[in-house]
């Protein structure tokens, strides 16, 4: 019974492959207080953190204002700095099969809201994913399962009967602990971290062959013609 049922999207390497862009505005921020950030770190502690959890991690040395300050930087950066994208192979087959199927979908993400518009107004999706859920908006971001909990809530959806994806460890652990099946979108981490923290499958990609029938078992769809 697909009315009860949801595709929820992390934002951030998982509809669009994106984490170089913010590495690399990430380090112009934090290079103006002396701090380096390297690929691997960024990985460990920032992929997936809410601004809050970065700023406490690399600029508590820094005033309340300043840390503010840098991090709103770091965001405006990014966001001009945002060259043409596209979103990841399969995702706009994806949610033509969920209008198909009457899937309700959401954006669960810990990003700004202002990144999110913009980013799925240059994916060209942004119409196709009008529930549009952000961390920092609610008393706690991932990985605490409430933002997946009010994306849940908000499209009426089931997590018994709803999907997840998502390319972080800390958004994986929310997904799973808010009850749903996760796809792990392996465009930076690897696959086997993905599933290491709970992920039913990962994949490279939405053309992956296992996620149609692992959507079809969580939604009840019986049939699914071609990859979706």
């Amino acid at each position: 019974m697909t009315s009860r049922s949801a595709l929820l999207f992390d934002l951030d390497g998982t509809l669009v492959d994106s984490d170089a862009q913010h590495l690399a505005a990430f380090r112009r921020a934090f290079a103006r207080h002396g701090i380096e950030l390297g690929a691997s770190e960024y990985a460990a502690k920032i992929m997936g953190a809410s601004n809050a959890m970065i700023a406490r991690a690399f600029l508590s040395h820094l005033s309340p204002m300043q840390q503010a300050e840098t991090i709103d930087a770091k965001e405006e950066d990014y966001r001009n700095n945002l060259d043409e994208v596209e979103p990841i192979a399969g995702a706009v087959a994806l949610l033509d099969f969920a209008d198909r199927h009457g899937l309700k979908r959401a954006v669960v993400t810990n990003a700004p809201r202002a990144n999110a518009e913009k980013v799925l107004a240059a994916l060209g999706i942004g119409e196709r994913l009008p529930i549009v859920v952000i961390g920092s908006e609610l008393p706690r971001a991932k990985p605490d399962p409430l933002p997946y909990l009010t994306g849940l809530e908000r499209t009426g959806a089931e997590a018994g009967r709803s999907v997840a994806f998502e390319d972080s460890l800390s958004g994986v652990r929310a997904a799973v602990a808010a009850g749903l099946a996760v796809v792990g979108i392996a465009t930076t981490l690897s696959p086997d971290a993905l599933v290491g923290v709970g992920a039913a499958i990962a994949a490279s990609d939405f053309t992956d062959s296992r996620i149609p029938p692992l959507i079809a078992a969580r939604c009840g769809i019986d049939a699914i013609a071609g990859p979706y």
